[in-house]
């Protein structure tokens, strides 16, 4: 599949898609922005040569600024506009394309190694994970204090990572929250050492996209369930995984992980690297 955006340089490798935000001079996310953005987002969630996508910036200061000021002004202000029906799905593009990302069956990364503010800290926050990096990485939503809220999934996924009190102690205060206390809340998988991000985030990708993609879409599809009832998520969580067992991917991976070495006491106590290989060739011992 060809990626071609003015704002976005995107490869392709070994199951790999990597999309570098370019849009000097602080990555603002302009309507130019959010239009490859979610061109991209309903490219890549058809794109089958995909099973892990990666955004990162090319800025080493800004991964997202915000949202654009002057286009907010610009939309149509009503004092009563009418309430989306959300049987109808996401309420408007922006959602959709947050939305793109939290539910395709792909892994998604944010490797956030600048500044992410307003809307660019919402989009973030509808990817499966984020990393950023120790004494560098500040996330900011600065709505309120424009007299505005987060409106771009923000008031919605935040309390969901962080909790009621800290999403609202970072909405309300406006004010810039570090990669060390973002890592503590939730809002970080981990907050890293520069020079390492990297090549951890790299590492990660490769190794979830060497899995058999229909696990790694199941494994997803099952977390998005926890946000139903118990019941209804551990009832989804069961469907899922009978259907796996009917895909080639599973008895041959199963199998390799039998002849490796598996359910033995040398192979259990490297279980993690053992298991990192069964994508590759059965010649290949290796962990990824």
């Amino acid at each position: 599949m060809a990626y071609d955006y003015a704002s976005l340089q995107v490869t392709v490798a070994e199951g790999v898609c990597t999309a570098v935000i370019d849009h000097p001079p602080i990555n603002l996310f302009s309507l130019q922005l959010f239009g490859d953005m979610a061109a991209f987002a309903e490219a890549v969630s058809q794109d089958d040569a995909v099973r892990v996508v990666v955004l990162k910036s090319a800025n080493p200061d800004f991964f997202i600024a915000h949202f654009d000021v002057e286009a907010i002004l610009a939309m149509p202000a009503r004092a009563e506009p009418p309430r989306a029906d959300p049987s109808q799905g996401p309420a408007n593009d922006f959602h959709r394309m947050c939305e793109a990302f939290r539910t395709m069956g792909k892994a998604t990364i944010a490797q956030i190694e600048g500044r992410v503010g307003g809307g660019g800290s919402e989009l973030v926050s509808s990817f499966d994970m984020r990393f950023g990096v120790r004494g560098k990485t500040q996330i900011c939503q600065m709505e309120v204090p424009l007299g505005i809220i987060p409106g771009g999934t923000g008031t919605q996924r935040l309390p969901r990572l962080l909790g009621r009190g800290r999403a609202l102690e970072v909405i309300l205060g406006g004010d810039d929250l570090d990669a060390d206390t973002a890592e503590a809340w939730g809002y970080l998988n981990r907050a890293l050492p520069a020079a390492e991000i990297g090549a951890f985030v790299d590492r990660l990708a490769r190794r979830i996209a060497s899995f058999p993609a229909p696990a790694i879409a199941a494994a997803k599809a099952a977390v998005n369930a926890a946000e139903r009832p118990l019941a209804e998520g551990l009832a989804e969580e069961a469907y899922l995984f009978q259907t796996l067992l009917a895909t080639d991917e599973a008895p041959r991976n199963m199998q390799r992980f039998l002849a490796r070495g598996g359910q033995t006491a040398e192979g259990e106590r490297a279980v993690g690297w053992l298991a990192g290989g069964l994508g590759r060739d059965e010649e290949d011992g290796s962990g990824v």
